[in-house]
């Protein structure tokens, strides 16, 4: 199944809510969170391109293709407009859907992530990950990623949470691995796509993120110019998966953007 149902909505519930994943994840990196949203909310997850849950063979390596996937995907669901959330690579999927597929992000979430290019080094890595899950056929390459995606705190305090990621890492197909890490690396810069996006967002960030940290939020706040109304909020805490370990803080700040477009529409 590509789009899950955390939440069905009612009719006077507002927009729907759609959470994209982050790298080496899928949908159930968002449960967490999913059970914290107002109850008459609809909210949804996609399985991106690459993950045991994607239904399709996978095309090209292109955040453009995933885009176009979940625009399809969602239409499939009867949603046509709703407000993206999307972590790290879901981000910048979330990001593509806003230039690709305008009509259907009425707000925008972006939960670290980040809106500009790879630097030249951390596109090699992606691309050096990318075939040694090809020639193993595993995600050893990635497997550190279970203690590197969240805070000090968590790994300090609750190691437990790394536990449950690591276990997320082992579901996901070496090739998807392969093949994400390509899609991202072949990303341009969509700082201008958010510049001129006019809908409600908000930037999340953990405080303890070492892998796109405050500045990038920053960033991405002050090129959110034309946004009818744009919000930062730093979760206390946590690191890379901020929405996985602060949920309730990062459902509450989605739940007012939401809020905040349905007043919008």
């Amino acid at each position: 199944m590509t789009v899950h149902t955390f939440r069905e909505g009612t009719p006077d519930g507002g927009l729907p809510i759609v959470l994209v994943h982050g790298f080496p994840l899928d949908h159930r990196m968002w449960l967490a969170a999913a059970t914290s949203f107002p109850a008459k909310r609809a909210v949804l997850a996609v399985d991106l391109p690459g993950t045991p849950g994607h239904d399709r063979s996978l095309p090209e390596p292109s955040l453009d293709a995933s885009a176009d996937y979940v625009a399809d995907a969602l239409a499939q669901a009867g949603v046509t407009r709703a407000v993206v959330v999307g972590m790290s690579m879901g981000g910048y999927v979330a990001l593509a859907l806003v230039e690709r597929h305008p009509t259907l992000v009425a707000a925008l979430g972006l939960v670290d992530t980040k809106s500009t290019a790879d630097t030249p080094e951390a596109l090699a890595n992606r691309l050096r990950i990318a075939d040694e899950a090809e020639a193993t056929g595993s995600v050893a390459p990635v497997r550190p990623m279970a203690t590197s995606l969240v805070g000090v705190s968590t790994r300090a305090f609750r190691p437990v949470l790394s536990d449950e990621i690591a276990v997320w890492i082992e579901d996901q197909p070496p090739a998807g691995v392969a093949w994400s890490q390509r899609a991202m690396a072949a990303r341009p810069d969509r700082t201008e796509v958010l510049r001129a996006f006019t809908g409600p967002v908000t930037v999340l960030v953990g405080d303890e993120d070492a892998l796109t940290p405050l500045a990038a939020a920053e960033h991405m706040v002050a090129a959110a110019t034309s946004a009818a109304s744009t919000r930062l909020v730093v979760v206390p805490h946590a690191g890379h998966m901020a929405a996985f370990e602060q949920p309730d803080v990062v459902a509450m700040a989605v739940a007012e953007l939401a809020a905040r477009a349905d007043d919008a529409s």
